[in-house]
């Protein structure tokens, strides 16, 4: 979840680590992310039981719908979760990232050494850590791929444990994001992107339903384009627009889609015959052993 994030830091020259500045951050960023993924993982099952639940209630052409609704509705979701992940995410994240390092960047002075005084040796730089037999108390490196200064610290029962520091590059704003807005602002994401990629699902039961039809939104493309155009503004994360055009454009292909899917599956293909054909009551009517009872001949036996 957060490769993201640190893949931006990185390509920015700034450090990977994330920081956080509440006392149970942590803990509660732990376990609300351990009730979102529970949640994921569990999700075709409860599904799937709540299906079982509601099918005996419906009638055969109305299991058809959902049979066409949900493995859409699954396939949106996961290819709405990719566009976030892959691609949004990552050009968000990189121009928030630079945008705040750039805005307000500084120099540092120089003037001529003391006399008498000389620059150390320099420190090594490595895009690694040595191996730990070489490593002795008060060795130093600077790592390159994470930006950081590495020192080598004595521990009591004398070990070596290597501890280090972040190297920031010289601006006033230095980018340090807490695990907590950033988890908050990715499953923000991931519901926007999760609901809006349902486009197609809307279509198709406004359709059914009769409210729409595919001339009606054929003749409203241009209409359909400018709402795009503004839930696009309103979901990317920045605004440039670079990612306001990777989010309008699929969100625009999804309503070409939804009318596409509405010509080719309108509500008397998919619903097949009528419940008053052949198919039974919801409720298990067939099994009924009074359906077939004949009507009372005598008042009193009503």
């Amino acid at each position: 979840i957060t490769r993201p994030l640190r893949e931006s830091l990185a390509a920015t020259g700034q450090s990977e680590r994330l920081i956080e500045t509440q006392e149970l951050g942590s803990f509660g960023s732990y376990f609300i992310l351990s009730i979102i993924v529970a949640g994921a993982v569990g999700a075709p099952w409860i599904i799937y039981q709540a299906w079982r639940f509601v099918a005996p209630g419906l009638y055969a052409h109305e299991r058809r719908f959902a049979y066409v609704l949900a493995p859409l509705s699954v396939v949106l979701t996961v290819a709405g979760l990719m566009m976030m992940y892959f691609v949004m995410l990552p050009v968000g994240l990189k121009w928030l990232v630079g945008f705040g390092q750039n805005l307000a960047p500084q120099t540092y002075a120089t003037a001529p050494l003391p006399p008498g005084v000389s620059m150390p040796e320099p420190t090594l730089v490595l895009t690694a850590a040595p191996p730990a037999e070489v490593v002795k108390p008060g060795h130093m490196w600077i790592n390159t791929r994470h930006h950081a200064l590495r020192v080598a610290f004595p521990t009591p029962d004398g070990g070596v444990e290597v501890r280090g520091t972040a190297l920031i590059k010289p601006s006033l704003i230095t980018p340090q994001y807490r695990v907590k807005d950033y988890l908050d602002l990715f499953f923000g994401l991931s519901l926007a992107f999760a609901i809006s990629f349902q486009l197609p699902v809307a279509v198709l039961l406004l359709g059914w339903a009769g409210i729409i039809s595919p001339a009606w939104l054929g003749k409203y493309r241009r209409h359909a384009l400018v709402v795009c155009a503004v839930v696009g503004a309103i979901l990317t994360p920045t605004p440039d627009p670079l990612s306001m055009i990777l989010l309008v454009l699929p969100l625009y292909l999804l309503y070409e889609l939804g009318v596409i899917l509405l010509r080719v599956l309108p509500a008397s293909r998919v619903a097949g015959k009528r419940p008053d054909d052949d198919d039974p009551p919801p409720g298990g009517a067939a099994d009924d052993p009074y359906a077939n009872r004949p009507p009372p001949t005598d008042a009193s036996e009503g």
